[in-house]
């Protein structure tokens, strides 16, 4: 039977959590794997929002060497190193986006039309996912600090899903809180979802199915504009990873 179309979208931990052992892959990335249902899945890591730092491509390689999937990336730079780019990404199982520079990324991407591919690929129910400006990207917008630490509104996302995100919502001596408070306050950007440091939304569609988290103290949040022009936020009580 084939998956629907799926989208999983976190804030990656920023800090390691006190008193945790070490980790060769996060449990938010073992959980994205999780959703495609294939013990042998094929995973394509891609990593243009640091501009396909092959120390970043060979950490990601090296997370999985304990694993049986089938381990690849895109880099975009100087040119793909994939030829077909639509057959390749239509061929995987889950399609991971590293943080970064989200206004980069979403740039470089329509250069090569990705964004369209990318549709393609989540239509037919390749998993897509990733973490900060691998969870913006898939949403209308949200705030970067891709243009300068004031965490200014990026609105150009590839809005598969219809809301705006916020990511590292908990992050101390950041106010990402109160920075997407005001664009959605505003009318810049839409009603969306916020997700505190290790934390990830799981739609299925473009409807949220689920909230998780391997932070026990995270949750994600609803964030919406309530009488008077007030922002809300609503807790979704995010469930705990084991």
């Amino acid at each position: 039977m084939p998956r629907p179309p799926q989208i999983f979208a976190t804030s990656g931990l920023l800090r390691p959590l006190p008193g945790s052992p070490p980790r060769r892959r996060s449990q938010l990335l073992d959980h994205a794997v999780s959703l495609t249902g294939v013990p042998r899945a094929r995973i394509c890591y891609v990593p243009t929002a640091v501009g396909d730092d092959p120390a970043a491509i060979a950490a990601f390689h090296g997370a999985f060497s304990d694993t049986e999937h089938r381990v690849s990336h895109l880099r975009l730079f100087p040119q793909p190193n994939q030829p077909g780019l639509r057959e390749f990404l239509l061929s995987q199982d889950l399609i991971w986006v590293s943080g970064g520079s989200v206004v980069n990324l979403l740039a470089v991407w329509r250069a090569h039309r990705l964004d369209a591919i990318l549709r393609d690929a989540w239509e037919a129910g390749v998993v897509l996912g990733g973490g900060s400006a691998g969870s913006i990207c898939w949403h209308v917008g949200g705030s970067t600090d891709s243009f300068s630490d004031d965490l200014d509104p990026v609105t150009d996302g590839l809005a598969f899903l219809p809301y705006s995100n916020g990511v590292h919502h908990d992050y101390p001596g950041q106010p990402r809180r109160e920075r997407l408070a005001e664009y959605i306050g505003s009318g810049l950007l839409p009603a969306g979802y916020a997700t505190d440091d290790g934390t990830g939304l799981h739609y299925v569609g473009t409807e949220l199915a689920e909230a998780v988290t391997c932070a026990p103290s995270a949750d994600a949040y609803r964030v919406e504009s309530g009488p008077d022009g007030i922002v809300l936020e609503h807790p979704l009580g995010a469930r705990l990873l084991d």
